[in-house]
């Protein structure tokens, strides 16, 4: 399946309930993002001109990115 469209056609909902908190997902987008912009592998299939924010939010909405929380010292 090949993704193609902006994060407005993505499922708001579904993509707040991944981390449960809007700053979380953001923070996780972005960095997301960044490594894509870097040069990191997609880990979804996409049309080769799609924007590295618009993949950041698929890959979140089909579960392929989550974060983990370090423990504090």
């Amino acid at each position: 399946m090949k993704v193609r469209g902006d994060i407005v056609n993505a499922d708001i909902q579904e993509l707040y309930n991944k981390t449960n908190s809007a700053y979380k997902l953001v923070i996780l987008a972005a960095r997301r993002a960044i490594e894509l912009s870097e040069g990191a592998a997609k880990l979804i299939e996409t049309a080769p001109d799609e924007k590295a924010t618009n993949i950041a939010i698929h890959e979140i909405l089909q579960g392929r990115v989550t974060y983990k929380i370090k423990n504090e010292k």
